[in-house]
């Protein structure tokens, strides 16, 4: 069973910094893209920072300068670099990968919990 256990998000203060952490755990083959979404509260969960197999990321807008995602392979780990917080970045963020269980056929796709996020202005 493939698990993505998150970790690292609390309380800051506006222009402060945190670091969430992701790593699959479980049987699998390989894990793809790892990505990292958010959801504040009355609001649709929306796409944060993604990163590729090979490498490539791409960002919200609203994130782009200040967030950071980055990705251990060997310990299937995916992080976000969080900088410059502000109290829109409030939201409740989760971690999302696609995983191929074996080296043949489609990947499937994984959340974890979700990890809270505060930024106080």
């Amino acid at each position: 069973q493939v698990q993505l256990v998150e970790s690292g998000g609390g309380l800051v203060q506006a222009g402060g910094s945190l670091r969430l952490s992701c790593t699959a755990s479980g049987s699998f083959f390989r894990v793809n893209v790892m990505a990292w979404y958010r959801q504040a509260p009355g609001k649709q969960r929306e796409l944060v920072a993604v990163s590729t197999r090979r490498g490539s990321t791409n960002y919200a807008d609203s994130v782009n300068g200040r967030f950071t995602i980055s990705r251990d392979y060997a310990k299937n780990t995916v992080y976000l670099q969080m900088n410059s917080l502000k109290p829109e970045d409030t939201a409740v963020y989760y971690c999302n990968a696609e995983i191929a269980p074996t080296s043949w056929g489609h990947d499937y796709d994984y959340w974890g919990q979700g990890t809270q996020v505060t930024v106080s202005s």
